[in-house]
């Protein structure tokens, strides 16, 4: 990120950037209030320095960066938490540290999954490296739930009513017009230019595809914390060096409602501080608690879903070793998707007692680490249906097709012994991606990453036919 459009805006929809020089010194300081950016300039990497100022917000600092690297910028958190378009406003000491940690983190995860974001990686407590981008001056919002602003401007609408799917909404960023909302129609007829792109009817289709993604994803976070997503707003900007479009600005505690076990009543969210009529000490001592919590229950998503423990697994049974090309491929695919693959060889026919014994000892470990069995057999497949006949366990027949005979092949992977259940992919991809689908339920680090790959699906569809066509 390296413009907001709140301060700085040239009239026409174009966000500039305003530089500002500033002295390589270890405390940037908030020229409005006095308030003091920690710069902790020894973290930084000793391939780039800290340049001039960009952009000054209500809570954050851009900073160009002088380096051999183009396009980079640095984004320092200040300890501040404002309301009301910045009308209220109080410092909360600590709040840069913990902001920055929980909007990394989500980053993060969002990167590990497969969305394009602007951060590069944390340079110490308050700052982080970013893509430098030119950002569109629009605020995505997803809701869930219907609350707040959205039941004062829809009256008939009853607080709790839940959008399938979720209900977005674009507002312009104005803080002197209190970020009007804008139609999808009035979005289009904008033709906003930012950082030499026009946003044409194709790119906000992109932009709605990726917000109701990313809304999705953290939806789901949240779920394995027992805390309800509400609604969530998120910006986009285009990357100064490649024109891309990509997730930009920050996401933490106030980028968000949350609402743990689904009841407002315990909201960890920046709402408790805009209900707040007067702040004492003690509203910003419980509201940095809430903070520090929503910061804690984020990293542990993070480091559980980065980590290379409890993804569940894929055991890939083949009937012979010459199979062996064909099950590497399902096993990378696998892994692709966050699955863990083992590789077992084992004969339906010649070798049933074994089988049964491999399939006991998958049994026995799958009480612990959620599992999914793929049978590669060929020539009269006997290995599927026998595995199947005799586990609870799903089982996924993925047979190598010979081009002389897999026409004749197939059938004993396809008609079954009556009371069996295993499933015949015809292809290692869709084979891993329907073990994984099996997993996703319960396994929020493969779900993330079959969520993207739909999104990318999408993407890749829509960028063709605009290729063609443009």
């Amino acid at each position: 990120m390296a413009t907001t459009h709140k301060l700085l805006n040239n009239g026409n929809g174009e966000p500039k950037s305003k530089l500002m020089k500033q002295s390589d010194e270890k405390m940037a300081v908030d020229s409005s209030n006095g308030l003091q950016a920690h710069l902790d300039t020894s973290a930084h990497d000793a391939d780039y320095t800290l340049g001039e100022k960009i952009i000054e917000g209500k809570t954050k600092i851009v900073y160009d960066l002088k380096s051999a690297v183009e396009g980079q910028c640095m984004v320092v958190s200040k300890d501040i938490i404002t309301a009301g378009d910045g009308a209220k406003r109080n410092v909360m000491e600590g709040k840069a540290e913990i902001s920055t940690h929980t909007s990394t983190n989500i980053m993060k995860l969002l990167n590990h999954f497969g969305i394009k974001t602007s951060l590069i990686k944390l340079v110490n407590k308050t700052s982080f490296l970013a893509l430098k981008c030119d950002m569109i001056p629009i605020e995505w919002v997803a809701r869930r739930i219907a609350t707040g602003s959205f039941l004062r401007r829809n009256k008939g609408v009853n607080e709790g009513y839940r959008f399938s799917p979720p209900k977005l909404e674009t507002f312009f960023k104005d803080d002197e017009n209190h970020d009007p909302q804008w139609s999808r129609e009035v979005l289009e007829e904008a033709k906003l230019e930012c950082g030499g792109v026009t946003i044409t009817p194709d790119l906000i289709d992109r932009m709605e595809k990726m917000t109701v993604s990313i809304f999705e994803i953290l939806e789901r976070m949240w779920k394995a914390k027992n805390v309800s997503l509400i609604d969530m707003k998120i910006e986009f900007g285009v990357r100064c060096d490649t024109k891309e479009i990509i997730l930009s600005d920050v996401i933490d505690n106030d980028s968000w409602r949350i609402w743990p076990s689904g009841d407002k009543r315990l909201m960890m969210d920046k709402q408790v501080y805009r209900n707040l009529t007067e702040v004492t000490g003690n509203d910003m001592k419980n509201l940095k608690e809430n903070y520090r919590w929503v910061s804690e229950k984020v990293n542990e998503v993070v480091e559980s879903v980065t980590s290379e423990s409890g993804r569940g697994r894929a055991v890939v049974v083949m009937g012979s070793a010459s199979d062996m090309a064909h099950c590497k491929k399902i096993k990378g695919l696998c892994a692709n998707l966050g699955v863990c693959c083992q590789l077992h060889v084992s004969s339906a026919h010649k070798l049933t007692d074994g089988t049964l014994k491999l399939l006991a000892q998958v049994e026995a470990d799958a009480i612990y680490n959620p599992t999914v069995i793929i049978a590669v057999a060929g020539r009269s497949n006997g290995l599927g249906p026998v595995l199947s006949g005799n586990t609870v366990l799903p089982v996924i027949n993925c047979p190598p097709i010979s081009e002389k005979w897999g026409t004749s092949d197939i059938w004993s992977s396809l008609r079954l012994p009556s009371g069996l259940g295993c499933v015949t992919s015809m292809s290692p991809d869709t084979a891993a991606i329907a073990a994984a689908q099996v997993l996703a339920q319960n396994n929020f680090g493969v779900w993330g990453k079959l969520r993207v790959q739909l999104l990318q699906n999408w993407l890749n569809v829509k960028d063709a036919n605009m290729a063609i066509t443009d």
